[in-house]
């Protein structure tokens, strides 16, 4: 068997320096007459070991990292080819620790496979759910996705398949399918890696939500900010059509499908998916008051699906595997896995998949390994800025949408922001109120006023004046904003700034005049 060498060409490996490497394994490879192929897949998710470098062996795969260009000829004079000994050896790939633990559904070919090759995709699996549901009418289709469960992964945790059922049963000459790929919460990069490392997964996801509601055309929405996932799922869309997996007659089906890529100038509030849609029409970003819902009339004013990538890269597997293959992973009426990202002061950041029902305890400590800075774990925000503020107490909570509304929180996109006792929650308080003050599209009032006049009653705070009175001004402003913003901006600012007033209140009060003043002015 000849060597293969894989080396992520995901954004997070290449800010370390994957490319380098990839260049210097190539160099050293010619140099010394030896062979290999060279795949750059995508990462596995291991985020503190990148760049890790696989190589395939004829007892499996075997891990390296983190690889700097320095290293590598030391990997060579080892024996790595191979999959010798050598101190960044991490041993077989499927033996860490960190993937051991994970249950890898959405993400089972992401680091595995070459993103843009669709014979890979097929050996791992791929196209299996887009073939049975060529064979199946639409209203099966749903039924399908209804009966596993799945839930939207991108913030409210809306049943998918009712909105693919009023989709389907909507009138209209014209439907669409629509990918809110605006991956802006703080701690996520869940939607880059399935775009980066296994881009045929969202196509195929995406096409067969079109099977079902009888929508022809796709569009996949992101942010600038995201170029290499941009140019990886050009890429694979235009190797799909080649495929005949997009175009007039999908898989030979007679059924026609087509997508394409937007790109956004990355705007938080384009993430709300009437504000997305405005801004796919060439409008500016701005929410839309609803009824009606994008369902009946979204793009265009079609009846339109908008899902984010996880979820519409978890149809797949359940179109493959059966819907209770799927419902049989979580609790409670949180069915499936969730990928989780860990990200802030953390010693093993990456991305975990996992059922729901694990606790920020075991994610925190026994995945995470604690905080980075070796420091007590003060708090964690889940569910990206807008997400509350969880102290330790709270740690035993099961991740699950019901156990997080319930403690006042949110799961939203699964990012985990890890902080440590050094953290002013008051500064993180009055940071919430400043960001949405910025990505404010200032349709309503709770929102554009609310989130200015927030931070000043933090500031007062700061100086010391009347805080008891301006804290529960403070309160009354967040019910305000809860209650009556348009989205979920407004609606959703209160929660960290609430449970930061609630969770730690030690650290709401009068600070020393050069902390509450700028740089300029304090000098």
């Amino acid at each position: 068997m000849k060597p293969v060498i894989f080396i992520p060409c995901d954004a997070a490996a290449l800010a370390v320096g994957a490319d380098k490497v990839a260049s210097a394994i190539a160099e050293t490879l010619a140099a010394r007459g030896l062979y290999a192929e060279i795949v750059r897949n995508g990462s596995r998710g291991l985020h503190w070991l990148e760049p890790m470098v696989e190589v395939r062996t004829d007892h499996g795969r075997v891990a390296y990292g983190p690889v700097k260009p320095s290293d590598v000829e030391s990997l060579f004079d080892a024996g790595f080819l191979d999959g010798a000994e050598h101190p960044l050896s991490l041993g077989k790939t499927r033996d860490l620790p960190f993937l051991k633990k994970q249950t890898r559904l959405t993400f089972a070919r992401c680091g595995v496979t070459d993103p843009l090759s669709v014979s890979d995709y097929r050996r791992y699996k791929g196209l299996r759910g887009l073939e049975n549901a060529i064979a199946m009418q639409g209203a099966d289709i749903v039924q399908v996705v209804t009966d596993s469960g799945l839930r939207g992964r991108g913030g409210a945790g809306f049943p998918t398949g009712i909105k693919w059922d009023t989709v389907r049963k909507a009138a209209g000459a014209q439907k669409y399918v629509v990918c809110n790929a605006d991956e802006g919460d703080s701690g996520t990069f869940a939607d880059r890696m399935i775009m980066e490392g296994d881009p045929f997964v969202l196509i195929e996801g995406m096409a067969i939500a079109g099977l079902a509601t009888g929508a022809t055309k796709g569009y996949i929405y992101t942010r600038s900010e995201y170029p290499h996932a941009i140019a990886t799922m050009r890429k694979a869309i235009e190797v799909a059509r080649r495929e005949g997996i997009l175009g007039p007659s999908v898989l030979g089906s007679g059924h026609a499908f087509d997508m394409e890529m937007r790109v956004g100038a990355g705007a938080y509030v384009c993430g709300e998916e009437t504000s997305m849609l405005n801004s796919l029409e060439g409008k500016r970003g701005v929410v839309r008051a609803k009824p009606p819902v994008p369902a009946l009339e979204g793009l265009f004013g079609c009846p339109t699906v908008v899902n984010n990538v996880l979820s519409l890269a978890s149809i797949p597997l359940i179109l493959d595997r059966g819907a209770d293959y799927y419902r049989d992973f979580g609790i409670g009426k949180s069915r499936g896995t969730m990928p989780i990202q860990l990200a802030g002061n953390i010693k093993h950041g990456g991305l975990f998949e996992t059922s729901f029902g694990i606790t920020l305890n075991e994610l925190i400590y026994d995945i995470g390994g604690g905080t980075a800075s070796g420091r007590p774990v003060k708090a964690v925000q889940v569910g990206g800025p807008l997400g509350a503020y969880f102290p330790t107490s709270h740690f035993d909570i099961p991740f699950d949408y019901e156990a997080f509304t319930a403690n006042n929180g949110l799961i939203g996109h699964a990012g985990i922001v890890v902080f440590d006792d050094t953290a002013d929650m008051m500064k993180q308080a009055r940071f919430a109120f400043e960001f949405c003050a910025l990505e404010s599209c200032g349709k309503c009032t709770p929102c554009r006023i609310g989130a200015v006049r927030g931070a000043e009653v933090i500031d007062k705070i700061a100086r010391g004046a009347s805080v008891s009175e301006q804290t529960a001004l403070l309160d009354d402003l967040c019910n305000t904003m809860r209650l009556g913003s348009l989205c979920a901006l407004g609606g959703f600012t209160p929660y960290p700034v609430s449970s930061a007033l609630d969770h730690f209140p030690e650290d709401f009060g009068p600070r020393p005049q050069s902390q509450t003043q700028p740089a300029e002015a304090a000098e």
